[in-house]
């Protein structure tokens, strides 16, 4: 068992379980941090995602009782689609209009991590890119797949692990970070804090 805490910044289940499938158990701390704010939204995708990830891991660093022997972990995901930022569509209409304007073509998920490690008092940011191609969804598996409500909360409007898996034709990239924490860049990120995968088991 780690003799760290591990936080997860996120209230993100696929995150979550993403850390409990190969052996990490996560406290959760949501930060709350507004990722609707203009001024992130202006930024190119994937300098949003870093900030965003950034944000998350400070906020909740700063605002609870974390501990001098903790790793705080902040993620955030976007969909880069014809150089336009996708986050959550939130709505069922804008579901349905985004996966029309996506089925049959391809774009570029984005996931920011940051870590800061508490008892070097040091931190460290990094991001995964992933390029999704999409299958040419008829207008009814369109519309049954948004009335499950899966995609109104997720970046992007879909899932790698979820319901709209059948209608990924192709990723080109890690796919842990398509669900929303690179697990192999979040490896190298504890190397560079000069630690070992090990330590967050």
């Amino acid at each position: 068992m780690s003799t760290r805490r591990i936080i997860l910044a996120s209230a993100s289940p696929s995150r979550k379980r993403l850390l409990e499938s190969v052996g990490i158990s996560p406290e959760i701390l949501v930060s709350g941090v507004n990722e609707e704010d203009p001024d992130l939204l202006a930024l190119k995708p994937s300098e949003m995602v870093i900030a965003l990830a950034i944000m998350k891991a400070h906020t909740v660093r700063n605002s609870h009782p974390v501990g001098d022997n903790a790793l705080v972990i902040g993620c955030d995901s976007t969909f880069e689609f014809e150089g336009q930022n996708l986050g959550k569509p939130l709505t069922a209409e804008a579901a349905i209009a985004r996966a029309k304007s996506m089925r049959g073509k391809s774009g570029y998920l984005h996931t920011g991590h940051s870590i800061i490690d508490t008892a070097q008092e040091i931190e460290v940011s990094d991001m995964s890119t992933s390029k999704v191609t999409f299958v040419d969804m008829t207008d009814r598996e369109i519309e049954e797949y948004v009335a499950t409500g899966e995609p109104l909360n997720v970046a992007g409007g879909f899932t790698l692990d979820g319901l709209s898996a059948p209608f990924i034709a192709h990723i080109d990239g890690d796919p842990s970070g398509i669900i929303g924490l690179s697990l192999p860049t979040l490896r190298k990120m504890l190397i560079n804090l000069g630690l070992e995968w090990g330590d967050l088991l």
